[in-house]
């Protein structure tokens, strides 16, 4: 049974995230503050967290960005569930660690098939080869991304994408492609994420992304192989 973590500090909406999730079948443990969670993220490490990004005391951007420091337990995935719902609130959750992101308020149904996405994603079969493209390397096992031997920090979302489209480096990949195979569901509402992924992708793998990753107008993205 896959545990889950939520915390938010409104009593109504946890006690709705606990039913709800425990009724999708998972083991729900919850939170009214950040810091608790954290201590025992570390020790126990769950199969997802989801945290309200307005919480007393700590926030929850600064709770994420700590996880994603921590070795044991930076690749949990997280998703932000909040009362923000602008572009830049999204931008600012996505580039400080979260894989996914809702508003409040949210759907029960669409909650369970974000958070079903999440735990495939990070249930898969990894293959142990590193994988090397210029001065790229991959380590499936351990998800580490480095350019010239330089740690790259990218989110969960970010690191599928990328290696999605190197899987997939002969075609180019349609924007449905991506968000059915990375979200695993019809993202279209808010398929702006996407972009918003990919432009930060970019932006972390520098030089290597401008060349690499390129956006082809009114179909989608291709990873190109130096010399094509």
């Amino acid at each position: 049974m896959d545990k889950i973590y939520v915390i938010e500090d409104d009593d109504n909406i946890r006690e709705l995230l606990k039913v709800a999730l425990e009724g999708f079948g998972y083991e729900v443990i919850t939170f009214e503050a950040a810091e608790p969670a954290l201590d025992q993220i570390l020790d126990d490490k769950p199969d997802l967290a989801i945290f309200d990004l307005m919480l007393p005391g700590m926030d929850g951007l600064t709770a994420i960005r700590k996880i994603r420091e921590e070795a044991k337990i930076k690749n949990i995935p997280i998703l932000c569930l909040t009362a923000k719902d602008k572009e830049l609130d999204k931008v600012i959750g996505l580039d400080n660690g979260a894989d996914d992101y809702m508003t409040k308020p949210f759907g029960v149904l669409e909650l369970g098939a974000r958070i079903r996405s999440l735990l495939r994603r990070t249930a898969k079969e990894v293959n142990e080869d590193i994988i090397t493209i210029d001065a790229l390397t991959i380590n499936p096992l351990t998800r580490e991304v480095r350019i010239d031997d330089q740690l790259i920090e990218l989110t969960f979302k970010e690191y599928e994408l990328l290696t999605y489209l190197i899987e997939n480096e002969a075609r180019v990949v349609s924007r449905d492609d991506l968000l059915n195979k990375i979200w695993g569901y019809n993202y279209e509402v808010e398929s702006r994420t996407l972009d918003i992924h990919i432009r930060t992708l970019r932006q972390k793998l520098g030089k290597f992304g401008a060349e690499h990753i390129k956006t082809v107008r009114g179909v989608g993205y291709r990873f190109v192989i130096s010399g094509e």
